[in-house]
């Protein structure tokens, strides 16, 4: 496990790796956003085919720093033969990723467990 300023959890689970955002990761700082990323990437950078979930059960909203990261992560995952996916998201968020029509770029799953079956099944 890990954590960058308390802002992201990383776990693993077999060769996937589960990002965790925090519930205040709306108030992220942009001067902020390459240092998450570059903790964020790291594992992704690693993994030979990075299988990655971004688990955004504890987020309640989130804006244009959080989405430039997660398109970050999708391109980098994408690049390796990877794949990026959701999981947990609230009806706020399910929203604000549907009227950005990114929920047709991610899939998007209920729970961290149908996400990870998915990503390994």
């Amino acid at each position: 496990m890990n954590k960058f300023h308390d802002s992201f959890e990383l776990q693993w689970h077999g060769n996937t790796v589960v990002i965790i955002p925090a519930a205040d990761i709306e108030s992220m700082r942009w001067d902020l956003i390459d240092q998450a990323a570059e903790i964020v990437m790291g594992p992704i950078k690693e993994m030979s085919v990075p299988m990655v979930v971004f688990d955004l059960s504890e987020v309640s909203y989130f804006g244009s720093v959080f989405l430039a990261l997660l398109l970050r992560c999708h391109k980098l995952a994408k690049s390796r033969g990877g794949e990026l996916v959701l999981c947990g998201a609230s009806k706020t968020a399910a929203e604000l990723l549907r009227l950005t029509a990114l929920d047709t770029l991610w899939a998007i799953y209920s729970t961290r467990e149908e996400a990870l079956s998915a990503l390994n099944g």
